[in-house]
């Protein structure tokens, strides 16, 4: 891997970091548990983008481990594995599947493939089917999270791809 592109991997990495950190520190913006914005997903989505899903997967670890370890408890660390790999998974499929087009609609898959992840999660955790009540309503957040998201990596890719080395 050159020098060049190990920086960039590891700026991203340090950025989807800080951007969690920023956003843990932020007032809930619905007043119903769990629901976030995701904003460190738009670094996952622009690295799946520029770098491919390998690059892109080391980065989503990194930052998940970091995170947990820095600010979670060991708990979080198995929601965000669940929902940040199924998330991962159904993102990558997406660009492929739409060539790398359409950031928003990869995002959004992302956004309702996490919140399903996580819900498997408390179930498994928890043994106890209600927390299938909770779903719709992390499926209409991961909707409307994972647009703006998208919107946001689009922005942001216009501009990355001419400063970036390619992936």
């Amino acid at each position: 891997m050159r020098t060049r592109k190990l920086t960039a991997l590891a700026l991203f990495t340090a950025l989807a970091l800080a951007i969690y950190s920023v956003e843990n520190l932020l007032p809930p913006v619905v007043p119903l548990p769990g629901i976030k914005l995701g904003l460190a997903n738009i670094i996952t989505l622009l690295a799946l983008h520029l770098y491919g899903a390998r690059d892109a997967a080391l980065i989503l670890l990194a930052r998940i481990l970091l995170s947990t370890l820095l600010f979670g408890q060991a708990m979080s660390l198995l929601y965000s594995l669940s929902g940040g790999l199924l998330c991962f998974v159904s993102m990558t499929l997406a660009s492929r599947l739409l060539h790398r087009h359409f950031p928003e609609l990869t995002s959004i898959l992302g956004g309702i493939s996490h919140n399903i992840g996580q819900i498997l999660a408390a179930l498994l955790i928890t043994a106890v089917p209600g927390v299938l009540v909770y779903l719709p309503y992390l499926l209409i957040s991961g909707i409307v999270t994972g647009f703006f998201t998208g919107l946001c990596a689009r922005f942001a890719l216009r501009h990355l791809r001419r400063l970036l080395p390619p992936g």
